[in-house]
């Protein structure tokens, strides 16, 4: 068990839920079939980065999104849309080293420098998607 964190591009919110529960597994091809929507593409993935999900959970709450209100509420599981404007602030924390410092039983240690270069690159494309008219997404599971 651990953080898993990822990106993906969607045409719409919900999509990639929709995806994984209506499809069936097939374990021939390792993959879902018969889904109603099509699979969101992954432009990202992270394994235990603490503080960029500590960041993702700051900005969820920040936006007053569904139990944001609520400090108990747990930022796990949760779909949450990054603008051009969140892509932006995310950079410039990167860049400054500003992720906020973030724990959790599950989470890990630290990664910030681990991860500078994936996190720089997943920034680069969540912006050539948004260019495209799509819609990036922050999702993840510990």
């Amino acid at each position: 068990m651990g953080l898993d964190m990822y990106a993906y591009v969607a045409a719409r919110a919900g999509q990639n839920k929709d995806y994984w529960e209506d499809g069936e597994y097939d374990p021939e091809s390792g993959d879902y079939v018969n889904a109603k929507v099509t699979k969101p593409i992954e432009i990202a993935y992270w394994r235990k980065h603490p503080n960029l999900h500590g960041w993702m959970e700051e900005l969820w709450r920040s936006k007053g999104c569904p139990m944001a209100d609520d400090e108990d509420s747990m930022f796990n599981g949760v779909e949450l849309e990054l603008t051009w404007e969140d892509i932006d602030m995310l950079e410039e924390d990167i860049e400054q080293g500003a992720l906020p410092g973030t724990s959790g039983f599950f989470f890990g240690d630290p990664a910030d420098d681990y991860y500078r270069e994936d996190d720089l690159k997943f920034i680069k494309e969540a912006r050539a998607q948004l260019f495209l008219g799509l819609r990036v997404f922050y999702n993840s599971s510990w």
